[in-house]
């Protein structure tokens, strides 16, 4: 199954789309984003891409202070690139007020995305740029559909729409996240076909 896109009308504002976004009846347990101004449904990703998650999630609990948390399925906004995005993981300070159904993007230390063959682009082009945009200090962007074989790159230094390459491996070798992290990620231990 691939993702599914709904057009809005481009005199919509902003608001007007999160409207949209948050009150439509989508299919459920799907995974609803906006990207680039445009409604993307995605069907729920398959086992092997929760498995690599998973493995990322229990090496970053070991090394968050007590009041980040690891969020699965928090929805982060990125208004000045029309984007409201739902990454595999989310390490964000926990707000102890928020009440909506998502929250800036600039909140957030790390993303992690793991592409599925429907949304690859997305994850490589489109949500690179927005979380660049946005200021997010680090993403770790695992690609088991990468031209040439898995890869697992991790960008950082965002300036402007752009990140830089902190580091880039193929899938089996390790990739360290710096500080605040400090961590290694052994991607040997993913799923292989």
């Amino acid at each position: 199954m691939s993702a599914l896109t709904v057009r809005q009308d481009p005199d919509r504002t902003w608001d007007d789309l999160v409207r949209f976004w948050g009150e439509s009846d989508w299919p459920e347990g799907s995974s609803v984003e906006i990207i680039e101004g445009i409604v993307t449904v995605s069907p729920i990703p398959a086992y092997r891409h929760n498995v690599m998650a998973a493995r990322i999630q229990r090496r970053l609990y070991s090394v968050i202070p007590e009041d980040w948390e690891i969020f699965q399925t928090l929805s982060i906004a990125v208004p000045s690139r029309l984007g409201m995005f739902i990454p595999d993981l989310v390490v964000a300070p926990l707000q102890p007020s928020e009440t909506e159904s998502h929250i800036p993007a600039a909140l957030a230390e790390l993303v992690v995305e793991v592409t599925s063959p429907s949304n690859a682009r997305h994850d490589r082009i489109s949500k690179a740029a927005a979380y660049a945009t946005a200021g997010i200090p680090l993403y770790l962007l695992v690609d088991p559909w990468a031209p040439g074989g898995p890869t697992v790159t991790l960008y950082g230094e965002p300036k402007d729409e752009v990140y830089r390459v902190l580091s880039a491996v193929k899938s089996g070798d390790t990739v360290h996240l710096p500080k605040p992290f400090d961590v290694a990620i052994d991607t040997s231990e993913f799923p292989v076909d």
